[in-house]
């Protein structure tokens, strides 16, 4: 089904190691708003969605976030690389104690990542909804991260990564308006369109 690309979506070269805002970072890869939920809800949505062409756009950006976990992990394994004890024990030992350096699907507390973080309810007008607010949510989290550095090298993947969130954004209110025009739209509302009535 897929074809993987030996390289990724967006470069990512950091220079400068820092633990602490991988600390951060590594919300987007495994937290309730990141891009391993985001690939998960869309690749499972997809089976119940009863539209051909809304069934592609979810695997399509299921498989784009399946690609921006891997920019997420390298930022974290760029900004850790090589870090030295002090600089672990100072923002990372938390991290360190379960993991040592290794890329965690977790968010920023901690919190590891569960399939509580996404929903997959198999009524489209709830799923399409749902995914117009997980992309807002996660845009959200991107521009919250932005702001918490100066460092060039993080900040272009970020940006590129808050694009892409707004891009998805916009193709989940076009498919959510293509299924309500094929319902009938006095009660497209009060019941799940994937049962029959």
């Amino acid at each position: 089904m897929w074809k993987y690309e030996k390289r990724l979506q967006y470069p990512v070269n950091i220079s400068c190691r820092n633990p602490g805002l991988a600390k951060l970072i590594v919300t987007q890869f495994g937290g309730a708003d990141g891009e391993l939920g985001a690939a998960n809800r869309y690749l499972s949505q997809r089976f119940t969605m009863p539209y051909s062409e809304v069934k592609a756009l979810l695997t399509d950006i299921g498989t784009e976030e399946l690609a921006h976990s891997e920019i997420v992990a390298t930022i974290v394994y760029q900004l850790t690389h090589g870090a030295s004890i002090h600089e672990i024990k100072e923002d990372y030992a938390a991290n360190f104690v379960e993991h040592t350096l290794g890329i965690y699907p977790q968010d920023a507390s901690g919190n590891p990542f569960h399939a509580l973080a996404f929903q997959s309810k198999g009524d489209p007008i709830t799923d399409l909804t749902e995914d117009m607010a997980a992309e807002q949510k996660a845009r959200t989290t991107y521009e919250n991260l932005i702001a918490l550095t100066d460092d060039e090298e993080v900040l272009a993947p970020l940006r590129f990564l808050r694009q892409r969130e707004i891009i998805h954004y916009q193709r989940f209110a076009e498919a959510l308006e293509l299924v309500k025009c094929r319902l009938n739209e006095e009660n497209f509302y009060e019941y799940n369109p994937s049962l029959t009535k």
